[in-house]
């Protein structure tokens, strides 16, 4: 761990200062683009109209034959695009692949300036963090970039997910961190092949009629469960707590929309303010679950407009609001006017 007096210090000469807090932005969608392909590629700056974030995907997914083609084919975008408020971020490949470090090199040398964020996958422990922030200092400086490059990581390994608490803290670059499922699934052992949702076999069953003899021949109501509650949790309350943005990854079957929506509405009831996309059917899913209720929005503004220091208690529809209730609040008006400043239409049905 860094010492306190030394967390905010740049870490070579040259390169940019640390950022103190987060910028703000608006990020319900990550949307994956496979920058290989040439036709995906031409659909770039349309795609990137839509969504909140277009990332340019080198690791999983991308053939290895087609690593190289990925890495030049992303730069060919982050050149040609004008992206305007839309973030621009890229996954490179795992640290211990033979494509990081010229996925690295190549991509801050060349349009580091317009690169917001550089996803990490299978981050393990702080190490892995220490190690890409001192690249990207050295990098920066040596190509002259103008503010720090940050850093997002995927938890997909159970030790990643033991040390979730320490990688937030390890960077003042850190930006937040994603949901690897698939990953994540082997890491464990877990016994599913699904990319992200639940399981039919995981949940809980209704208990036993006592009246009846035989329970094991009883039809009861079973529940299904959800898989990723516990870690999306722990990838939350270490966000939070660090000042980070927590997200939930991938969510495999394209054509299951509804499942798709329930999955991504829970990871944001747990605190989570986007989703990965990776097909555009799942970009408006992403941006309806992860954009707050009118009704709610606007019951939010009528707390923060009876209460505006946020201090005492006020009756609201016979409802007791406070100040714990102000921050929940806060949060929700906060969300809503970003959402507002990008689609003017739910900005409107807010109020704002």
């Amino acid at each position: 761990m860094k010492t306190p007096a030394n967390f905010f210090k740049p870490l070579t000469i040259g390169a940019p200062e640390p950022i103190r807090e987060l910028p703000i932005a608006l990020e319900r969608t990550i949307h994956f683009l496979p920058p290989h392909i040439e036709k995906m590629r031409a659909k770039a700056g349309q795609i990137a109209q839509k969504v909140d974030v277009l990332l340019g995907n080198l690791e999983d997914a991308i053939p290895i034959e087609a690593k190289e083609a990925a890495r030049t084919g992303f730069i060919e975008v982050a050149k040609a695009v004008d992206f305007g408020p839309t973030g621009l971020w890229t996954r490179v490949n795992a640290l211990n692949s033979p494509w990081f470090l010229d996925d690295m090199t190549e991509i801050v040398g060349t349009v580091g300036n317009q690169l917001d964020v550089v996803m990490i996958p299978k981050v393990e422990g702080p190490w892995d963090i220490h190690f890409v922030d001192q690249l990207l200092a050295l990098l920066e400086a040596r190509h002259r970039i103008r503010k720090p490059i940050l850093i997002h990581a995927i938890l997909e390994t159970a030790q990643g997910v033991k040390n979730v608490n320490e990688i937030a803290q390890a960077s003042p670059r850190m930006h937040g961190m994603s949901l690897g499922p698939a990953d994540l699934a082997a890491s464990r052992g877990m016994k599913t092949t699904r990319v992200g949702g639940g399981h039919p076999f995981y949940g809980v069953i209704a208990d036993p009629d006592e009246g009846k003899p035989d329970k094991s021949k009883e039809q009861r109501a079973f529940y299904q469960q959800d898989l990723w509650h516990y870690t999306v949790a722990r990838m939350v309350d270490a966000c939070q707590s660090n000042g980070l943005r927590a997200f939930y990854g991938p969510f495999g079957d394209f054509e299951d929309s509804l499942a798709c929506e329930a999955q991504f509405r829970n990871a944001f009831l747990q605190g989570c303010v986007g989703a990965w996309t990776l097909h555009p059917n799942q970009i408006e899913i992403a941006k309806w679950v992860f954009s707050p209720e009118v009704e709610e929005v606007r019951f939010a503004k009528r707390i923060l407009e009876a209460m505006p220091d946020g201090s005492g208690a006020v009756m609201i529809d016979g409802k007791m609001q406070d100040d714990a209730t102000w921050k929940q609040a806060k949060v929700i008006v906060d969300l809503a006017r970003l959402v507002a400043e990008k689609d003017p239409e739910r900005g409107a049905a807010y109020g704002l």
